[in-house]
């Protein structure tokens, strides 16, 4: 894993109240207020899941629809910085891989045309090269997966709230395809990634991105995530 990929992620840690003000400020941009940060630190004796809320067990929403969350990709929210052509995807391609070459397509004036990703949730080397199987090697994970945001609460948002969502940096990660067909949208009681070694960076952006949006954990999930942020260095 690089390390702009681990600054990437603390970034959401660092930006929880940020993510917050999303909530209530659909008008503003993820990108605003990006800047660099160190790998998450845990104090002893933090309870790292203060001001997110537990229920007993997930509820699978029967009418869950992707299509509730917008486009697949759209332009709102790119990291870093603005309305720059490039839809989401292009971004985080672009914010998470290396050694990168680009090719203009449509509007997108910077796409990744080759680039290697070092996979955070498995530790593989992945080459990325543009083409009609690049959505098979190379994936872009929602950590807190849609159809699991759906059966927290997204269910009860404005269709802007869900698209910001959707489309939200802080939220995304590049990832191997098959890691992340294998997740799908388990929440961490039944998925952590097989590096545990990123344990601390998921687990740590994964409460972020549910005390930034309002939603709680389940029950068997808490503990789980608790664990994994003891293996993030102390503060």
């Amino acid at each position: 894993m690089s390390r702009k990929q681990i600054l990437w992620l603390a970034v959401a840690v660092a930006l929880a109240v940020f993510v917050a003000v999303q909530v209530v400020d659909d008008s503003r941009q993820p990108s605003e207020l990006i800047a660099q940060a160190d790998v998450p630190t845990v104090a002893p004796g933090v309870d790292v899941l203060a001001g997110v809320a537990e229920i007993p067990e997930r509820v699978r929403g029967y009418d869950y629809r992707r299509d509730a969350f917008g486009e697949a990709w759209t332009d709102d929210t790119t990291a870093p910085g603005g309305y720059n052509g490039c839809d989401t995807r292009n971004d985080i391609l672009d914010r998470d891989l290396i050694d990168k070459t680009y090719v203009a397509i449509s509007r997108c004036p910077t796409a990744v045309a080759t680039g290697v990703l070092r996979d955070p949730y498995t530790n593989a080397t992945v080459a990325f090269t543009r083409g009609e199987q690049t959505g098979a090697e190379v994936q872009i994970d929602h950590l807190v997966p849609l159809a699991l945001a759906w059966d927290l609460g997204a269910r009860n948002w404005t269709d802007v709230m869900r698209v910001r969502f959707a489309n939200d940096p802080a939220n995304l990660i590049a990832v191997a395809g098959d890691a992340n067909q294998d997740k799908g949208d388990k929440q961490p009681a039944l998925w952590m990634p097989p590096n545990e070694a990123f344990h601390c960076q998921y687990a740590m952006q994964f409460i972020a991105v549910l005390r930034g949006y309002d939603l709680p954990v389940d029950a068997a999930s808490a503990p789980v995530l608790q664990e994994a942020a003891q293996t993030c260095p102390a503060a």
